[in-house]
C-alpha cells in the first residue's frame, strides 16, 4: 500500500512539473510583446499545434475546399508559424501567399517553403502584422488565431487589423465564424489528483499533511486549468456564451464577454465548476473532400486517406466545423475549466444560475481576467475570480 501511495506521489509530482502550457508564457513588463513572440520561436509550441491532427486536418480540408475556391487567389496567412497553412494554400492553387510571422520561427518557415518547392508562391515576411506593408490587397485571409478560452493571447485583434487593412471587398476569411460555449461539470478525479492527494502523505511518509486540503482546493480554483473532460463530466446542456462573425466583428466586441446562465442539472452529482470550449466554422463547397492533389492523399503514418482522418470536422450547410467540445475528438485546446472553491451537491433539475464575465487583463491585453458568480437552487451566491496568463495550469491527462 505504501509503495502504491509513493508511486501516486511520484506521478503527481511529474504531472505538476508538466502543468505548464506549451503555448506562450510571458509576464507583466514592458517587453511582454517581445516575450510573447519569442515564445513562438520555440519549436515545442509548433510541435503541439502540428501534433494536433484534428486541428491541422480541419484547416487543410477547409483550404482545399473553401468557397469560393482559393485557386488563383492572393492569400494572407496571419501568424504563419512554421508555414504549414501557407503551404496548404499554395498547394491548393493560390497565386501568391503572404505568410506574416512576427517571431523568429519565420526563418524556419522560409526553409519549409523552400523544401516544398513553393518559393515562387509563398512569401514569408517576418514582422508584426500591424506594421508590415504588403504590395497588394488580398482575396483571402487564413489564420489559426484561437487561444485557450478562445480569446487567450488576443490574436483575434491581429486578424481584425488584417481584415481592415488588406482584405478586398467581398474577400474570404478562414475561419469566418466562431462560438464559445459553457456548461457546468462534475470532475471527481481532479479532486483525487490535486486535493485528496495530500491525505495520502501520512501513510506515504509518516507526516500528516491533511491540513493542506483547504489550501489545495483554493489553489486549484484560483486559475483556469486546461484539461480534457468527457461528455460524462457534463451536468447540463451547454449554453452559447458568445458568437463572432469575423467579417463584422470590431476590436470593442472582444474586450469583454458577458453571459447570464441558467442551467438545470441532469442528475445527482457534485458540481465542481464550469467548462468553456469553442468551435470555428469555415465556408466550404458542397463538394467537400474531393480537391486534394494526388501527392497529398496518403497519410504516411498509417497509410490511410488523410481526408478521412478529419473526424472532428463536421460539414453542415456549407460550413466545416472545427470543434473543441468534450463531445468531439480531443484537440490541443482541450477544454478550459473554472473550478469552484468547494463542490456543491446537485440533484436532477437543480437550478444552476449565475453570471460569467471574460475580459482582457488591464496589465497585459493577451491575458484574461474572468469572474464568475453562481448559485444552486437559489442558495447564497458564490463569487470567484480567475486569471489566465503566465504559467497557465494544464493537466496533460488525455482522458478522464
Amino acid at each position: 500500500m505504501r509503495l502504491t501511495i509513493l508511486r501516486r506521489a511520484i506521478q503527481f509530482a511529474n504531472m505538476a512539473h508538466e502543468l505548464k502550457a506549451k503555448r506562450p508564457r510571458y509576464g507583466f513588463n514592458n517587453s511582454s510583446e517581445t516575450s510573447y513572440f519569442d515564445s513562438y520561436a520555440d519549436i515545442t509550441v509548433h510541435e503541439e499545434m502540428l501534433g494536433d491532427s484534428v486541428r491541422t486536418n480541419a484547416y487543410k480540408d477547409a483550404i482545399f475546399n473553401c468557397n469560393p475556391p482559393i485557386k488563383d487567389k492572393v492569400v494572407l496567412d496571419v501568424g504563419a508559424g512554421t508555414g504549414i497553412l501557407s503551404c496548404f494554400c499554395a498547394q491548393a492553387g493560390a497565386k501568391t501567399v503572404y505568410a506574416v510571422e512576427a517571431s523568429k520561427i519565420a526563418e524556419q518557415a522560409k526553409q519549409v517553403v523552400k523544401a516544398n518547392g513553393l518559393g515562387d508562391k509563398v512569401v514569408v515576411i517576418q514582422g508584426l502584422l500591424e506594421e508590415v506593408e504588403l504590395p497588394e490587397k488580398v482575396d483571402v485571409i487564413v489564420s489559426e488565431w484561437m487561444g485557450y478560452c478562445l480569446l487567450y493571447e488576443s490574436m483575434l485583434s491581429s486578424v481584425i487589423n488584417a481584415r481592415d487593412r488588406w482584405l478586398k471587398p467581398g474577400g474570404l476569411i478562414l475561419p469566418s465564424h466562431t462560438r464559445m460555449f459553457l456548461s457546468p461539470v462534475s470532475d471527481d478525479e481532479i479532486i483525487i489528483e490535486k486535493v485528496n492527494f495530500w491525505s495520502d502523505m501520512h501513510e506515504a511518509y509518516g507526516v500528516d499533511m491533511s491540513t493542506l486540503l483547504p489550501f489545495a482546493r483554493t489553489s486549484m480554483s484560483k486559475d483556469i486549468m486546461v484539461k480534457t473532460i468527457t461528455c460524462e463530466n457534463i451536468l447540463s446542456n451547454s449554453q452559447l456564451v458568445a458568437s463572432f462573425d469575423l467579417y463584422n466583428i470590431s476590436h470593442e466586441d472582444i474586450v469583454s464577454v458577458q453571459h447570464d446562465f441558467k442551467f438545470h442539472s441532469f442528475g445527482i452529482a457534485d458540481l465542481q465548476g464550469f467548462a468553456l470550449w469553442f468551435d470555428v466554422s469555415f465556408e466550404v463547397s458542397n463538394q467537400k473532400k474531393q480537391n486534394y492533389p494526388e501527392t497529398e492523399k496518403q497519410d504516411d503514418r498509417n497509410g490511410c486517406n488523410a481526408v478521412d482522418q478529419i473526424e472532428s470536422s463536421d460539414c453542415k450547410n456549407g460550413n466545416l466545423i472545427l470543434s473543441t467540445s468534450p463531445y468531439d475528438p480531443e484537440t490541443h485546446w482541450k477544454q478550459s475549466l473554472l473550478y469552484l472553491n468547494a463542490e456543491v451537491p446537485v440533484v436532477q433539475d437543480s437550478k444552476i444560475n449565475g453570471k460569467l464575465n471574460i475580459k482582457r487583463c488591464e496589465n497585459n491585453h493577451r491575458f484574461l481576467d474572468i469572474s464568475l458568480s453562481c448559485s444552486v437552487d437559489d442558495k447564497p451566491e458564490t463569487d470567484q475570480t480567475y486569471f489566465m496568463g503566465y504559467e497557465l495550469p494544464k493537466n496533460n491527462n488525455t482522458k478522464i
